[in-house]
């Protein structure tokens, strides 16, 4: 039979129409998941950019005065913020880029390397104290805290671990061993400097993902109980510790002393009603509130914002929840959906804890709100984590549209 007889002439168009209806039936899910992982990665990068953009004015507003007192330009820590928030777009931006295989290659590099850098903050002359704390190492006006990279470090090697062998019948030596003693190490690590919590964060982070990749109750509740208690007890340990932890209970019985900063937090996210004063028009521009502008920013968002202001930071991060949740739900691949469930829990895990001492709701720990307090680690490190997310998400779209091709392609006849 010749290439051009007849009975291929009339056989071609039949193979092509039996391919059409069903090349057409996987083109429409195709683009409907493309449209709406579009939508969660816009979600998601509006999100972040807007938290961020909320950040930057309101801790203007809140160090101002303390920067002139200090000698300094009123827009000292600004400017320094502004820096701080453009290499976290930079790191942001490579992170978006970073192919997914590269990042399981760093399970081992990162967290343990990590290690390292938590142990080289106490050698004298590398760590540098500031506060009563031990949490950064560098020189000059480059200072960098390991503690926020061991949250990403945790995370790709819990994914990575959990990827391989979460179904592997010994559960509890494969899996929730090797998570342990990482998470112990690190956490004794960072009690030290000392920064509670960090610690609480990184342990929320592992027990998410560990619940996520569906361990049942009788491995989880034992590795839980073997972190959190010696954790307790360490806590409650330190005197000004446990009056801090404790005075949330009834703040304004110790306003004069260890509660003073949670009433004074209470009190200005009451003079803020509704609409707020305006950026730099709240009396905690004054210094009545410590530390407003790293852990109670959420208070001074409220007194110049008003509760508009605090019903958007919050919608911020639920819109964050929802997009990296949705994304993760998306994933085929085990390691990747991990890695998304693990950065998506730590942003909402840090934002509840930081926002719950704040309305006096969970205990002070010290902890600043991801993509808004003023602190260059912090902001670098989470936005780098939500660069990795938006990556996924990008990769996600990719996928149905060359889905959606290859579909075309097969009703016109040339697949």
């Amino acid at each position: 039979m010749s290439p051009r007889s007849p009975e291929l002439a009339i056989a071609r168009p039949r193979l092509t129409a039996v391919a059409a209806p069903r090349a057409r039936r996987l083109s429409r899910p195709d683009a409907a998941t493309a449209k709406a992982t579009l939508l969660e990665h816009r979600v998601l990068f509006a999100a972040v950019a807007g938290l961020c953009l909320i950040g930057l004015p309101i801790v203007l507003s809140a160090s101002a005065v303390m920067s002139v007192q200090d000698g300094s330009s009123v827009y000292a820590l600004f400017a320094k913020q502004s820096i701080f928030l453009g290499f976290g777009l930079l790191g942001a931006t490579i992170a978006s880029r970073l192919p997914i295989a590269f990042l399981r290659r760093l399970r081992f590099v990162l967290p343990f390397g990590t290690i390292l850098l938590l142990m080289a903050v106490f050698v004298p002359g590398v760590g540098h104290d500031a506060g009563g704390s031990s949490r950064w190492i560098g020189a000059g006006p480059i200072q960098i805290q390991p503690s926020e990279l061991m949250k990403l470090g945790i995370i790709i090697f819990a994914g990575d671990l959990l990827a391989r062998r979460a179904n592997r019948p010994d559960q509890w030596r494969a899996v929730a061993l090797p998570l342990v003693q990482l998470v112990a190490l690190a956490g004794l690590l960072i009690m030290k400097q000392p920064d509670l919590g960090t610690c609480i964060v990184i342990v929320c982070i592992t027990f998410s993902l560990m619940f996520a990749a569906g361990l049942p109750t009788r491995i989880i509740l034992p590795a839980f109980a073997i972190i959190a208690v010696p954790g307790a007890v360490l806590a409650l340990g330190a005197s000004y510790r446990r009056d801090r932890l404790l005075s949330f209970v009834n703040p304004f019985a110790h306003a004069g002393g260890t509660g003073y900063q949670v009433v004074q937090g209470l009190v200005t996210l009451g003079q803020g009603g509704l609409k707020g004063d305006g950026v730099g028009a709240s009396v905690t521009t004054w210094g009545y509130l410590p530390n407003g502008h790293t852990d109670f920013i959420f208070a001074v968002i409220g007194g110049n914002l008003g509760i508009l202001g605090t019903v958007g930071v919050l919608a911020g991060f639920a819109a964050f929840g929802w997009a990296g949740f949705r994304i993760a739900r998306r994933e085929k691949d085990p390691f990747t959906r991990f890695l998304a469930i693990g950065i998506t829990c730590w942003i909402i895990a840090q934002a509840v804890i930081n926002i719950g001492g704040v309305v006096d709701v969970l205990p002070v720990t010290g902890i600043p709100l991801p993509f808004i307090s003023y602190g260059g680690s912090a902001l670098v490190v989470a936005m780098a984590g939500a660069g990795i997310l938006l990556g996924i998400a990008r990769r996600q779209v990719a996928v149905p549209a060359v889905g959606a091709r290859r579909a075309r392609s097969a009703i016109s006849g040339k697949s």
